[in-house]
């Protein structure tokens, strides 16, 4: 049986809780694609939210994550793309709510 794929992504600022999500959702049997960035140097954020919300918006990855110091600047990048519904969660009730009752596609999570 496959795994479900998800592709996350994030700069510099939520990099370290990335690198912490990766090896949790490998875990649940997701096959993980690593979007960059690859350190804590300095980033452009819309950077990496174009190349998760591409993804997901052509059908290359059913589901996504982006984190940055926010949340808020990929959250306006990615609701940019078709078929992209991106939340801003801060709490796991409305990581659940935005999923259920919005079908969000892309888990938007702030580093700092």
């Amino acid at each position: 049986m496959n795994a479900e794929k998800i592709i996350i992504g994030a700069d510099h600022a939520g990099y370290p809780l990335k690198e912490a999500l990766k090896p949790f959702l490998a875990e649940m049997g997701l096959a993980v694609a690593d979007a960059g960035t690859d350190s804590e140097r300095a980033v452009d954020y819309p950077d990496f939210a174009v190349k998760v919300a591409e993804a997901v918006s052509v059908g290359v990855f059913p589901r996504g994550i982006l984190i940055c110091g926010t949340g808020l600047g990929m959250s306006m990048v990615a609701n940019r793309f078709p078929g992209v519904r991106a939340a801003l969660c801060r709490d796991e009730e409305e990581a659940r709510i935005s999923r259920m009752h919005n079908d969000a596609n892309i888990l938007v999570l702030a580093g700092r």
